[in-house]
């Protein structure tokens, strides 16, 4: 059989870089908010003199201490918010856009939302307050939560069978590599001088995420269209929602999306987390080496799981990813409650929470577009991740609410991580319900 890319054709290459690339640059719009959110926030919230006070050295620990819990009072509860509408904005730009592709086409929907949230992304640097930052983020998710379905299927149904395990890992990593470069745009911008906490600079760099806009017109220039899409637009009729809740199609339409929905919500309730975290414990610079480790981590492990994922049955392969990742978060947030400092046992447990927690993501490209036809595969998966996203989006509120000043953990993001991420335990139940599709062919 050969390598997985033996007898690749110019138009397969095509629609996996385009696809590997919008994945890439959403990771990196991902990637940039969680690591300048605290600056931002406290910009906007014109806390700088509870900032300046925070990171005295001059002053007493508690002084210091007390400053910083100010200021975690009003930024959690604005950085769950922010998290949570990003999450339904994505969930419902999946559905949306998803639909748009078993409509128009993979590639035509595809540039579209690569267009929405690279414009949306840009235009949060203009914004004046919290409230408005939210409902840009709000919107550039609506892009990003279409590009992954649309990408998805486009290359899963370009590719022959026997490729697919690695293109998943490989989509699974690619976005994760845009979240790593997020964080090495910041450090190297701070490098040079540019501090995030100063208005201009955090303003600048999401200004910078309009840039993958230039990818729709390599999108539409030399992408091609799905020949599978091409074909059952030809012999089916126009696909709808409703046709994924269907006699026979829901029993995978729902354990689909449950099985999204536990990863997602361990993820952005609890692991997206773990940046704020260090940054609250060392600064902006060591910030930026917690998502450099989360990111290391889950670009190893997105190939790894989807390879391991090929080989196993797809239920033992998310069983045995639960485990990894309610093991290791759990050690992560407990073991490393109270720590003063982010050092390398602290980076090397948030490379194996990144890894074990962001595998999931190599595994889902390989299961999902299993479960459904090609006619209905960008509306089905579509709504299966994206289910997970509106899921999650309630698992950052609680998140916010647990850490402000009225929660019962007061900023104490590490018991606030221990305890959401315990919904791996779910997840680990949830495996056997799975339909099992080792060995079956894309349905067509």
């Amino acid at each position: 059989m050969g390598s997985w890319y033996t007898g690749a054709t110019r138009a397969q290459w095509l629609a996996l870089t385009a696809a590997l690339l919008g994945w890439m640059f959403d990771g990196f719009e991902q990637g940039i908010f969680p690591i300048v959110m605290r600056p931002a926030l406290i910009d906007m919230l014109d806390l700088h003199v509870d900032d300046e006070i925070s990171r005295d050295k001059s002053l007493t620990e508690q002084e210091r201490a007390s400053a910083k819990t100010r200021i975690d009072g009003q930024v959690a509860p604005w950085y769950g918010a922010i998290t949570a509408a990003f999450l339904v904005g994505a969930a419902l730009g999946g559905w949306g856009f998803g639909w748009l592709g078993d409509r128009i086409g993979r590639v035509r929907a595809m540039m579209l939302s690569v267009l929405a949230y690279s414009i949306f992304t840009g235009l949060c640097g203009l914004a004046q307050t919290p409230l408005q930052l939210m409902g840009l983020r709000f919107l550039a998710a609506l892009g990003m939560g279409g590009e992954w379905a649309l990408g998805v299927a486009l290359v899963m149904e370009s590719w022959s069978a026997h490729a697919r395990p690695m293109l998943a890992g490989l989509i699974g990593a690619a976005a994760n590599v845009g979240f790593m470069l997020a964080a090495f745009l910041v450090i190297g911008v701070e490098a040079l001088g540019f501090l995030m906490r100063e208005g201009g600079t955090w303003r600048f760099v999401l200004g910078a995420c309009a840039i993958p806009a230039l990818l729709t017109f390599f999108i539409r220039m030399f992408v091609p269209e799905s020949e599978k899409w091409q074909a059952a637009t030809l012999t089916g009729p126009k696909p709808s929602m409703i046709e994924i809740f269907t006699e026979g199609r829901w029993r995978r339409t729902i354990p689909g999306a449950l099985l999204c929905a536990a990863a997602l919500m361990g993820t952005w309730g609890a692991v997206q987390w773990v940046v704020p975290w260090a940054s609250q414990i060392g600064g902006q610079a060591v910030a930026g080496q917690a998502q450099i480790a989360l990111a290391l981590g889950a670009i190893l492990f997105a190939i790894l799981a989807a390879v391991i994922g090929s080989k196993y049955s797809r239920r033992g392969g998310y069983f045995v990813l639960a485990v990894g990742a309610l093991l290791s978060s759990q050690f992560l947030f407990r073991y490393f409650n109270g720590t003063t400092q982010v050092d390398i046992s602290f980076l090397l447990s948030a490379f194996l929470v990144g890894g074990c927690t962001a595998a999931f993501y190599g595994w889902f490209p390989l299961y999902l577009p299993e479960l459904f036809p090609t006619r209905l595969r960008a509306t089905g998966q579509g709504f299966c991740f994206n289910i997970g996203r509106i899921i999650a989006a309630g698992g950052a509120l609680m998140g916010s609410w647990l850490t402000s000043k009225e929660g019962p953990f007061k900023g104490d993001y590490a018991m606030m991580g221990a305890t959401l991420s315990l919904v791996y335990l779910v997840a680990i139940g949830l495996a056997w319900f799975a339909p099992e599709t080792k060995g079956q062919p894309l349905p067509d």
